[in-house]
């Protein structure tokens, strides 16, 4: 099975889903959107094909989503995605591709649900120490 997660490094819940992806025996490809950016086309599709709105699957904190006004309901999703193709720290993530779903990992665990439940191990400690319990998250 193939899995891709679009990955910041520097986010504590992108590297705990890149563990449980790991933990679950998956050696994903992992694409560091920041250092390499998406191209508008890209973007759009991945985006598109997590079934969420644009705006839901943008970052506010330490990003210029405020100085951008991009919470004006006038703006739609193209020029949300032109924002985003400009200042890709203004994509949520993680986001995770795997042939059971796209989707937004927030929070990490999330990531439960585009596995297959059987390679999920049955539990899973995040870097803060929290304790998941995948049965919790089983289809």
């Amino acid at each position: 099975m193939t899995v891709t997660i679009y990955h910041n490094p520097a986010c504590g819940t992108s590297r705990n889903t890149l563990a449980i992806i790991r933990a679950a025996g998956f050696q994903p490809t992992v694409v560091e959107y920041l250092a390499t950016p998406l191209s508008r086309a890209e973007l759009t599709g991945l985006l598109a094909s997590t079934g969420r709105p644009v705006r839901e699957l943008l970052r506010r904190k330490d990003t210029p989503f405020e100085a951008l006004g991009l919470d004006d309901p006038a703006l739609d999703d193209a020029a949300l995605v032109d924002h985003v193709v400009r200042h890709p720290i203004l994509m949520n993530r993680p986001i995770v591709a795997t042939p059971l779903g796209v989707d937004l990992c927030r929070p990490s665990e999330a990531v439960a649900r585009l596995l297959p439940s059987e390679s999920l191990p049955e539990t899973f400690t995040k870097e803060d120490g929290e304790t998941v319990r995948f049965a919790e998250y089983s289809r």
